[in-house]
């Protein structure tokens, strides 16, 4: 297993993570954990704090020290992360913006520090793709990222990675989404046949914050997309959706469905900390927990994981 390739960062390619191979990856053997993060985002705290964020985010210092420090706390756990998720919006700049090269490059420079035996698992966000995505935009995303949307297996566990922003706005990308709809389709229906001992989603925008019937806004999905999908997971015996995007913890449930929205790596818009989610999954199970960078820095924090993976 690496985590990088060739000096470069592992990217999903035809629709799945070279990591992780899916013969070997499809049994149950033992409770496992992974690192979940959000929004490093390089260049919002600069723009947020100016009050200009759709043309601010010359500067992200302190994204970079915070990314920094979020890399070497998770290089010290001991057992390792069988993984470590971002999901999405990786960088501030949207495309076409001056300064948007400068951050993709800092932040492939910080995340080449992770372990190369900790695989990196990108999902796409709006700042990364556009508000309202097209075909170029999305290409020169999985060119720089690896593909958009994408599944792989760990221990016996099925997870899915999408493109959430095809489910905000595809109005320039109809085609795309079609594509991912049918992927998903497929995707859903072998975790149903296989009865994996567990499924997990991975998005960028949350499907709600805190209700399945709230009221739609720029930090959930739209109402009846949004139950679509629900109802798609529920079939296919999905646990849990892990989300960023909101800057803020959050979350909430549907029927049997885990909503889990995670603050972010870099700027806050609420009263969280910058921090990281630790997940583990037992046989029984996906539990997790939000940490603040200080705190899973701190070598006490390897005494809570194993409790959390010894949960039934």
């Amino acid at each position: 297993m690496a985590g990088k390739e060739q000096g470069e960062l592992l990217k999903a390619r035809n629709r799945t993570l070279s990591a992780f191979r899916e013969d070997a990856e499809q049994e149950w053997r033992a409770p496992f954990y992974f690192i979940q993060g959000a929004d490093p985002q390089f260049g919002l705290m600069k723009a947020y704090s100016i009050g200009d964020c759709d043309h601010g985010g010359d500067e992200w210092e302190e994204e970079l020290k915070l990314t920094q420090q979020a890399v070497q706390a998770i290089n010290q756990l001991n057992p390792k992360p069988k993984f470590f998720v971002l999901c999405g919006d990786l960088i501030h700049g949207m495309p076409g913006t001056p300064w948007r090269e400068a951050q993709i490059q800092d932040l492939k420079s910080t995340l080449k520090g992770v372990s190369s035996d900790i695989p990196l698992v990108f999902v796409s966000g709006n700042h990364d793709l556009g508000n309202t995505p097209t075909p170029e935009t999305i290409e020169d995303y999985c060119q720089k990222w690896g593909d958009d949307y994408f599944s792989f297996w760990v221990g016996g566990v099925f997870f899915l990675v999408l493109n959430s922003q095809l489910y905000f706005d595809a109005s320039k990308c109809l085609e795309l989404k079609q594509a991912q709809d049918e992927w998903l389709q497929q995707q859903l229906a072998m975790a149903e046949a296989r009865k994996c001992r567990h499924a997990v989603v991975f998005q960028h925008i949350p499907l709600f914050l805190r209700e399945p019937d709230e009221d739609h806004d720029y930090f959930n999905l739209e109402k009846s997309i949004r139950h679509e999908l629900l109802e798609k997971f529920r079939k296919a015996g999905v646990k849990a959706v892990f989300s960023g995007h909101y800057h803020r913890n959050a979350g909430g449930s549907y029927k049997n469905i885990e909503m889990v929205i995670s603050s972010a790596i870099g700027c806050q818009l609420g009263e969280d900390t910058h921090g990281l989610r630790v997940v583990a999954v037992t046989p029984a199970k996906i539990v997790h927990k939000y940490y603040s960078l200080n705190e899973l820095s701190n070598r006490e924090v390897e005494k809570d994981i194993a409790a959390l993976l010894n949960q039934n």
